[in-house]
């Protein structure tokens, strides 16, 4: 009896410890942390002064940094159909009743934030995109429903999966770029050759760090998460969610009766389901790999069209998704400016000589994660950073002897971390939620302070045990 009271005694201890340390963050970054915007402002002017350090010419750092203001363009659209697309679904009658459901299974505020956690990240080994829009969804609903649920860390859980495990899954930009020769670039190639998945994402060594992730970043999220007196709501914020209506209004004018029939409906889905199909078919390298962003967003406008039935109905919900997509719209060209300045001026070379040369086999990995978390704050793009770093990271490998697969996952798992705190990612998620950046980073700094020793240890530890092998070209 008295070991049970003192282990009890020692877990509240625990539990407030961490609620205390999430609860300070939160007020810190509220009081501090500046909008996403500003964030990237920043990182312009930071990466504008290192390229003069290392003796760039203001010249053309300012020339590539603006000849690159839109090139993530296409990137950003894609963003915002992520944004739509996943509204549209989630808000369409049989998948909001899923959940309605799902949201009515947690019972209680902090084990709802920590249910919220693992559907994030789990999901996210699927999609990225699917985690970030239906997890927000979640959190809405839930906040409907439970009293004293605090509305910071629920939503510092929905952006988990973007923080933790993404690109340990079928998201990974990465892996499935390296194991697609045509998508390698030929001066990469020649160094790596091709490196399938069974070496990346279906190796043990990846689903161990996968599981620790999930298990530690869902206790954290538990644990640290304020009790109902303590916590901040969605009410707190001026926020009131209501049931999405699904009903519609009737038809008044001979005009509208294509807007209220499924016939235009039926026939663009089954041409747009017809082409999808032979998009998975004919992938040279299996299905999996075509689930790339274009084809996740019509796969997703695709279902919405359907799950909505009507057009009328469509578009009414596409109207109610746009205003999410503001921030996205305004804010990534800028991060394309910081983008332009490093990938396009003697930054990337300096990086790299200093990177070869101060590397050995036993320090390799742990800088190779070091390195890939540092870069993530200035360019928060996991399939773009790595075409920027593979060249001289997989060298530095082949010359150390170290397994080319696991570097490729040291740095999905190194580059997750900074997208705890840079609100590059968290956008999509802050325009569903209605609330900014400095709202949420408390809780999601907490995660990444914990997660750099836990994440850089995994990476250098199953480093010392998975084999080298040559590439194969």
């Amino acid at each position: 009896m008295a070991d049970e009271k003192k282990s009890k005694q020692q877990t509240d201890q625990q539990f407030g410890i961490l609620e205390r340390w999430g609860l300070w963050l939160a007020e810190w970054s509220e009081k501090w942390f500046p909008d996403a915007l500003v964030f990237a402002l920043v990182g312009i002017v930071i990466v504008f002064a290192f390229g003069l350090a290392i003796g760039e010419s203001p010249s053309k750092l300012a020339i590539e940094g603006g000849k690159s203001f839109w090139i993530l363009i296409p990137f950003t659209m894609q963003m915002a159909m992520i944004i739509i697309g996943g509204f549209v679904v989630a808000t369409s009658p049989p998948v909001y009743k899923l959940i309605q459901a799902l949201a009515g299974i947690p019972k209680s505020p902090r084990g709802a934030i920590a249910y919220v956690a693992v559907f994030s990240m789990v999901s996210s080994l699927i999609s990225w995109g699917f985690s970030l829009i239906f997890s927000g969804l979640l959190v809405r609903e839930l906040s409907r429903r439970l009293e004293g649920m605090d509305y910071r860390a629920a939503g510092a859980a929905a952006y988990l999966g973007l923080g933790a495990v993404w690109a340990l899954g079928l998201s990974s930009s990465a892996a499935l770029m390296m194991a697609t020769k045509g998508s390698i670039p030929p001066k990469l190639y020649e160094i790596s050759g091709l490196i399938p998945l069974t070496q990346t994402l279906f190796t043990w060594a990846n689903f161990w760090t996968m599981g620790i992730l999930v298990v530690l970043s869902t206790a954290i999220a538990f644990f640290s998460a304020p009790s109902p007196e303590r916590a901040k709501t969605a009410a707190d914020f001026g926020l009131k969610f209501e049931p999405v209506d699904m009903s519609i209004e009737e038809r008044k004018k001979p005009g509208e009766w294509l807007e209220y029939s499924p016939i235009l409906t039926i026939l663009t889905a089954a041409l747009l389901a017809w082409y999808l199909v032979d998009v998975f078919q004919k992938s040279p390298t299996g299905a999996l790999a075509a689930l790339d962003l274009n084809t996740y967003n019509l796969i997703f406008i695709t279902l919405g069209m359907l799950l909505h039935w009507r057009p009328k109905r469509f578009l009414r919900a596409v109207s109610q998704s746009v205003p999410a997509t503001g921030g996205v719209l305004i804010q990534f060209p800028f991060y394309a400016v910081i983008f332009g300045m490093i990938a396009g001026t003697g930054i990337t070379k300096w990086l790299a000589g200093l990177f070869v040369s101060i590397t050995t086999q036993g320090t390799y990995p742990l800088l190779v994660a070091l390195y890939s978390a540092l870069l993530g704050i200035f360019i928060p793009s996991g399939g773009s950073k790595w075409v920027i770093e593979a060249t001289y990271v997989l060298q530095a490998a082949v010359e150390h002897k170290v397994n080319l697969g696991w570097v490729v996952q040291i740095y999905n798992a190194a580059e997750a971390i900074p997208n705890l705190l840079n609100p590059f990612w968290m956008l999509p998620l802050l325009g569903m939620l209605h609330v900014k950046a400095r709202d949420l980073v408390g809780y999601s700094a907490l995660q990444m302070f914990i997660h750099i020793p836990v994440v850089f240890f995994l990476c250098w530890f199953f480093a010392q045990y998975i084999p080298y092998i040559p590439p194969v070209k």
